[in-house]
């Protein structure tokens, strides 16, 4: 069970078999007492908001991330052991690299490391230079340092350490409010850290390494679609992948071919629906030099002799009007095909994977597409899951994706805040993984032109407009925001802001008021 927040003005200790210490001291009130209380609330709700990350390696970038924004310090590490694999873990660094990371490890973070674990405390030291138990270290006096906190983080048994460090203007810093917040903060983490370490234990996750990498997962219904293509990839038989426009339907199709015999050999990706009726032999066969008025000299090399040995992608098959569908059946059946403009027959050593949006038994007993050619097709069909139907891969994918984005960009935002990452969760996603992959590299950019490391929710979703005439016409993801946002809205005004009150009416849990609130951007007029 998380344990209770400190209270405000207590001098603050841990220890594992007593547990917190707290004198606390009563001050007089000042008018400065509303700011402090605004600001402790707001550091204790950044700190519940951690507890939306999926994944350790992320929650510990945000969690970090807090803390040095709320203390100033000037570096700062925190690091979390596997217990099942001793010597790796989780980690994360702001304000330093690895070789500095590393450096502290070694050097005098050991001696205050060891303490904070040994004793179950924070340990804080005003200045590492005056310090006996420190000063005489070379890499103190090297790199001068001054004001130090070192943080066990754990209930009974702390499981890793979170170390901030200043210069000389943070003694006053660090040695008042947020040494007690530090503190706390070791103690609250742990078991939003226990929970992200379980979730990513239990469930199926995409594999780190070999073809398959590139499409990450965890959902069980995305792990037995990638174990059916990667178990069907050594076969040389068709396959045809079905699913919503934007499921991924292509890079499982690359992942699959490069997990395959033919890996060595080409992959070529044809838009059916882009190829008009009289360029499809042209397209897919080539013509001969002079076969028409086009034809460059040489000739035209067709998609199937450029796949030759590899493998032929055709997305969109379901869009090839019935002719066409005739020429691309008699290449299946007899795997030999003829350019344009030649009577020599050439012989076709391809894999075909298809892909459509369209349900084809359907297609086929409405007539609109052959049933011969949806036989040859279907060997074996995989159907694609939607991103409704496989939600709780949308936080890793959102993380893979803005990562992806700052490197692809050379950025330096490359990590969505906890706000940012529970509008993400909260959202639809009709255009699937392709519409999430675009509003986050989106974000990343509007991060970067405002100057942020950190992707935040408005970074990601524009502020709702008022209600126009041409509302009907929005999608269905805007229309629901500016539903809840209007809804929200509503219920807080008629209940004067008392957040509890307008829960109830609501019908909600008041945290999820709360989390509205901020996703929205709501404020109380006149606050």
């Amino acid at each position: 069970m998380t344990a209770a927040a400190p209270p405000l003005g207590s001098d603050l200790r841990w220890h594992p078999s007593t547990g917190y210490t707290a004198a606390v001291h009563r001050q007089p009130a000042s008018e400065d007492d509303d700011a402090t209380l605004d600001r402790e609330g707001r550091y204790y709700r950044s700190l519940l908001d951690l507890g939306m990350c999926e994944e350790p390696g992320p929650l510990l970038e945000q969690a970090l991330q807090l803390l040095v924004d709320l203390t100033g310090a000037r570096e700062g590490f925190i690091e979390i052991a596997d217990e099942n694999a001793p010597g790796e873990g989780w980690s994360a660094a702001r304000g330093m690299d690895e070789a500095r990371m590393g450096e502290i490890r070694a050097t005098i973070s050991r001696g205050i490391i060891a303490e904070a674990i040994a004793t179950g405390e924070t340990v804080l030291t005003a200045s590492a230079l005056k310090d006996p138990r420190w000063g005489e270290r070379d890499s103190v006096r090297q790199h001068s340092i001054e004001a130090v906190i070192c943080a066990p983080i754990g209930r009974e048994i702390p499981i890793g350490v979170v170390y901030l460090q200043g210069g000389r203007d943070s003694l006053q810093v660090f040695a008042n409010e947020n040494q007690r917040r530090v503190s706390y903060f070791g103690r609250a983490i742990a078991p939003f850290l226990e929970s992200a370490i379980a979730r990513m234990r239990a469930q199926p996750s995409g594999p780190a390494t070999g073809p398959f990498a590139a499409v990450k997962y965890r959902s069980p219904i995305m792990h037995e679609v990638v174990e059916r293509l990667r178990l069907a990839a050594p076969l040389d038989v068709h396959v045809l992948l079905t699913g919503e426009t934007g499921v991924g339907k292509t890079l499982l199709a690359k992942s699959m071919h490069a997990s395959g015999p033919r890996a060595a050999g080409p992959f070529i990706e044809v838009n059916c629906a882009a190829i008009p009726d009289a360029l499809l032999e042209n397209e897919l066969f080539g013509a001969e030099e002079g076969a028409h008025s086009t034809v460059p000299r040489g000739g035209v090399l067709g998609k199937v002799e450029a796949a030759e040995g590899g493998t032929l992608f055709l997305d969109e098959i379901g869009e090839l009007s019935l002719s066409s569908q005739a020429k691309l059946l008699q290449l299946l059946q007899s795997h030999t095909y003829f350019r344009l403009g030649s009577s020599e027959e050439r012989k076709a050593d391809v894999r075909v994977v298809a892909a459509t949006n369209l349900d084809l038994k359907h297609e086929v007993k409405e007539k609109r597409f052959r049933q011969d050619l949806y036989y040859r097709l279907n060997v074996l069909e995989v159907r694609v899951p939607t991103l409704e139907e496989r939600d709780e891969d949308v936080a890793l994918l959102a993380q893979a994706f803005a990562r992806s984005a700052g490197e692809r960009h050379n950025l330096s935002v490359r990590r969505l805040s906890a706000g940012a990452m529970r509008a993400i969760t909260l959202a639809e996603w009709p255009g699937n993984v392709r519409e999430l992959a675009n509003k986050i590299e989106s974000g990343v950019l509007n991060a970067h032109l405002r100057g942020s490391p950190v992707v935040e929710a408005a970074d990601l979703f524009a502020a709702a407009a008022p209600p126009s005439e041409e509302e009907d016409s929005l999608t269905l993801q805007e229309a629901t925001r500016r539903f809840q946002k209007r809804l929200v809205e509503s219920a807080l005004r008629e209940t004067d802001w008392n957040v509890s009150e307008a829960a109830r009416r609501l019908d909600v849990a008041r945290s999820h008021v709360y989390n509205l609130i901020k996703l929205h951007g709501l404020t109380r007029a006149g606050g």
